[in-house]
């Protein structure tokens, strides 16, 4: 300061960023004139010290004011009058150079223009040997530009309020993460005392996890590289207890930065702290409710839905799992009114497979039992719920509180704890599946409201799946006894063949599928051998496969080749599928299916097979290769309207046969033709087993522990009837002959020891050729066989197909068929493209 000594007060700096704005001094006499001026007031008001010293300080002021040597008026620091009232447009009419309080006054700027400052005006004590020259500076007057000046007040308000105020925790760590300084907030979470936290490290005061992707290492490490880099680390998720509530685990999102002195080195990091453990809670729980929504119910397995429950719930949400489900609805059937004592334990998460299965039951008044009933959930501070090995229970003793659904789960009883264990039932559309149960550790906090809303709506996923479980359960045991009451229950023990089968259903969430076999018996001692696959599963496959295979087997019984029974059966399929447009429902569910069928002569050891888009038979003839019928392709049935064409095979006495479904042969990530190989590498090698241990073998060899589809076998091994039980002779057309065919069929009768039967036989020979004769042209066929049965055969020429009917009185002739039909067991009508054979059937005496 130019003319005196001066010396500006501490903490003008003005390159700090939180210190105080400049601060400009002049000295002023006892008149009021100015003795001395700073380099500061030079800056603020552009007056240099030549300038202003000798000059009044009232001279400067906007308003001056001649006769007290200063303003007229002036307002009050912060709009107060020198009373203290607190109206900004009042005025202080003291001079005010005389006082000693803060005034906001306008000076003219050397340029012109008016700033606004704040000043203040001190006396000064003169001193003891008085001022030697000049007049003596008797008050000293420091001005500070408003502006400056409020904006300092403000960051230091807001330091103020950091420090004392402010929610959120600031620390300082120095090297080693040692505790150097905490603000009020994080002397909180210290537990109020900073001197005894002081010097401790980090991991000390707050033991933990970080929960970040950030590899941070242990707090030493990251705060030692903040100090050595300067970069900061921003929004680290920090899991840990408090000193100040060591029991609660806590969240904290905290951000770290240096901080250097005034020289400019590091002489911390600076931690921010806030408390987000609500926030991360509830990030937890929707996660962990968008894991249920996905994982849970991957399989229509009540089991396999519990465990997935346990396994998402454990650890995150609770230390231990246990489901408990009733066991009707194990069974596929209706849930029936809660009972907490017909319970099956289906998941526990503590890893006692023995227990699941086990019958669990909980007795009345227990909070299982309350819950059950109640149908809400229900937390208390951990009675016994959990079966014994017996089955039995032990009930809660009452000392845990039980908390209704509104109220607050962390409340204790009197003489109880923090409710630990939280119950809640699987409810669907009102009804009680079963119960599951939540258990947490002493270590871990208890059940509070949000983890209620989290347990209730895991459990109504669980029930949801677990309900869906039961209706497939329910509809699958249909699908499989409906079908299993359409397949045959043994198959016929016939001359003509021995037959073994195997139905293997597939394991997979579909259902029943619609595979079929058959063995129909036909006249003449003939075999009508049947495979077949209905496209889809379940209850609609299931039906549409009974329909067919009645279907095929009353076109069988009329005799009808195999291409023309599988035209017949198209048709049938295709009315079927347009009825069920027409109507706009999709009917069975079912859209075609594929068949084989053919017919075995074990008298002409002749086969004549058909398929429509099915595989075709494996056939191993005696000492011959294994190999696979060639039959020319024909349309799965309903597809398609094209003509199917059958193929004449003959086979050997002793023959395989081998019908099957693409199930069979189809497997994951291999070809069909893989399958068809290994199929022909077990015939080739067990061709000498019966056919019942053949069937076994190959189930064994070719389908996997995990069925995909549906597998249908048919292992028939093919027979010939011996000479000696068949003869047959050729008749001209001609009356005569009627008695010589009776004597014929009377004497072969006698050869095979069969005389009981020669009357019916001898009239049915005479009616069925004499028939012949009168009605068709060219040779008779007449043909007897031996079988389980007798059987007599006519054929001739004629197409046109006789019919029993009753004769009236007067009526000379159409009693023939009527008397054969009354005498006989069976009878019917064989068309062939020669003519056709009309066959009857008598059961042989009992020995």
């Amino acid at each position: 300061m130019e003319g005196l000594p001066f010396t500006p007060p501490a903490g003008a700096d003005e390159g700090g960023h939180l210190g105080p704005p400049p601060a400009a001094f002049a000295l002023l006499a006892a008149d009021g004139v100015i003795v001395g001026w700073s380099p500061e007031a030079e800056a603020l008001l552009g007056y240099a010290a030549s300038q202003v010293r000798g000059r009044r300080a009232a001279d400067l002021l906007v308003t001056p004011s001649a006769d007290r040597g200063g303003p007229e008026e002036r307002r009050t620091d912060q709009g107060r009058t020198d009373q203290g009232r607190t109206d900004q447009g009042r005025t202080d009419r003291r001079p005010w150079f005389g006082g000693t309080r803060g005034a906001v006054v306008d000076v003219r700027h050397r340029g012109g223009h008016t700033v606004r400052v704040a000043v203040i005006l001190r006396p000064l004590t003169p001193a003891s040997d008085g001022e030697p020259t000049g007049r003596a500076p008797s008050a000293v007057l420091m001005a500070v530009e408003l502006e400056g000046l409020r904006w300092w007040e403000t960051r230091q308000a807001m330091l103020q309020g950091l420090v004392t105020q402010s929610p959120v925790a600031l620390t300082i760590y120095g090297p080693g993460a040692r505790l150097l300084w905490a603000n009020a907030s994080s002397v909180r979470e210290l537990g109020g005392d900073l001197t005894a936290s002081l010097g401790r490290s980090m991991t000390e005061l707050f033991p933990g996890d970080v929960l970040t992707t950030q590899h941070l290492g242990p707090p030493e490490d990251f705060v030692r590289q903040i100090l050595e880099t300067g970069e900061p680390v921003i929004d680290v998720h920090f899991r840990g207890r408090a000193p100040a509530d060591p029991r609660r685990e806590r969240v904290w999102s905290s951000s770290y930065f240096r901080l250097l002195d005034g020289r400019g080195e590091p002489v911390g990091v600076c931690e921010q702290s806030i408390d987000v453990t609500d926030h991360y809670r509830a990030q937890q729980r929707l996660a962990l409710l968008a894991e249920a929504g996905a994982r849970i119910g991957s399989t229509l397995d009540p089991f396999g839905t519990a465990a997935e429950l346990a396994k998402i719930a454990v650890p995150q949400y609770a230390d231990t799992v246990l489901v408990d489900v009733a066991a009707e609805v194990l069974e596929g059937e209706e849930p029936r009114p809660a009972t907490a004592g017909d319970l099956v334990r289906v998941a526990d998460s503590d890893g006692e497979p023995s227990r699941v299965g086990e019958r669990v039951a909980y007795p009345a008044g227990s909070s299982q039992a309350e819950s059950l009933a109640g149908g809400g959930a229900l937390a208390d501070a951990g009675g016994d719920g959990t079966a014994d090995a017996e089955g039995g229970a032990t009930a809660d003793d009452g000392g845990g509180a039980t908390v209704d659904d509104g109220g607050d789960a962390t409340e204790d009883a009197d003489g109880g704890g923090a409710p630990t264990h939280l119950y809640v039932p699987l409810i669907v559309r009102g009804a009680p599946l079963g119960l599951v149960t939540f258990v947490r550790g002493e270590d871990s906090e208890p059940f509070d409201d949000g983890d209620r809303s989290v347990a209730e709506e895991l459990a109504s996923r669980t029930a949801v799946c677990i309900d869906n479980a039961r209706r497939y359960r329910r509809e699958r045991t249909a699908a499989f006894m409906l079908q299993r009451s359409l397949l045959p229950r043994s198959l016929p023990e016939l001359s003509a063949v021995e037959a073994a089968s195997r139905y293997l259903p597939a394991d997979s969430h579909l259902g029943a599928g619609g595979d079929w076999f058959d063995v129909i018996p036909l006249s003449g001692a003939r075999v009508g051998l049947v495979v077949g696959d209905v496209v889809g599963h379940g209850l609609g496959a299931a039906a549409t496969m009974g329909r067919l295979r009645a279907m095929v087997r009353t076109l069988a019984e009329l005799d009808l080749a195999p291409d023309e029974l599988l035209a017949r059966l198209n048709d049938q399929v295709g009315k079927d599928a347009s009825d069920q447009h027409a109507k706009g429902t999709d009917g069975s569910g079912a859209v075609g299916a594929t068949c084989v069928y053919g017919i075995y002569d074990p008298v002409s050891r002749t086969s004549t097979w058909a398929a429509a888009g099915h595989l075709p038979p494996a056939v191993v003839q005696p000492h011959g290769p294994v190999s696979f019928l060639r039959l020319p392709p024909g349309p799965p049935l309903g597809v398609g309207r094209l003509p199917y064409e059958a193929a004449d095979v003959t086979l050997a006495a002793g023959s395989l046969l081998v019908l099957f479904t693409d199930g069979l042969v189809e497997a994951r990530g291999q070809g069909i033709d893989v399958g068809l190989a290994r199929l022909a590498t077990v015939l080739g090698e067990q061709r000498g087993s019966s056919s019942d241990l053949l069937c076994a073998q190959i189930a064994a060899e070719l389908v996997p522990e995990h069925v995909r589809d549906d597998a249908t076998l048919l292992v028939v091994r093919t027979r010939a009837l011996d000479a000696c039980q068949v003869a047959d002779w050729e008749l001209p057309s001609d009356p005569a002959l009627v008695a010589r065919a009776r004597s014929m069929a009377a004497e072969q009768l006698a050869r095979w020891g069969l005389e009981d039967l020669a009357f019916t036989t001898e009239l049915v020979v005479s009616e069925l050729v004499t028939n012949a004769i009168r009605y068709a042209a060219g040779p008779i066929g007449l043909r007897l066989i031996r079988d389980r049965s007798l059987i007599c055969e006519v054929s001739d020429s004629q197409h046109t197909s006789p019919h029993a009917r009753y004769a009236g009185n007067d009526e000379e002739g159409g009693r023939g068929l009527f008397m054969v039909a009354q005498l006989t067991e069976h009878w019917g009508t064989r068309y062939m493209p020669s003519g056709k054979t009309i066959w009857v059937e008598q059961a042989l005496p009992v020995p």
